[in-house]
């Protein structure tokens, strides 16, 4: 027991039982990783271009639209409930 020098903690040889399969079984990954380019590490322009080409790259456009007509659907919502009066979008006649 010395005063000055610190316990080193105990290091275990572990490996699960029933793991048969490859790499690390303590390697914490997502789903997606090897079809994201977002997660690379590279300065801030390049995370910028990397996620703009992502947006641009998706193969679903009509995720898009259903996103956007969403979107229209809450915003109209909103405005009835706050008593916006949706006459001005409408010519008068």
């Amino acid at each position: 027991m010395s005063i000055f020098k610190t316990r080193q903690n105990k290091k275990y040889n572990y490996t699960p039982r029933f793991y048969k399969g490859e790499g690390s079984p303590f390697e914490i990954k997502h789903k997606f990783d090897e079809h994201r380019k977002t997660i690379e590490k590279v300065g801030l322009k390049g995370k910028f271009i990397n996620a703009w080409d992502d947006y641009k790259n998706t193969p679903d456009a009509s995720a898009n639209r259903r996103t956007l007509i969403i979107v229209a659907i809450l915003v109209f919502i909103f405005l009835l409930i706050i008593g916006f009066d949706l006459s001005i979008f409408f010519p008068k006649g």
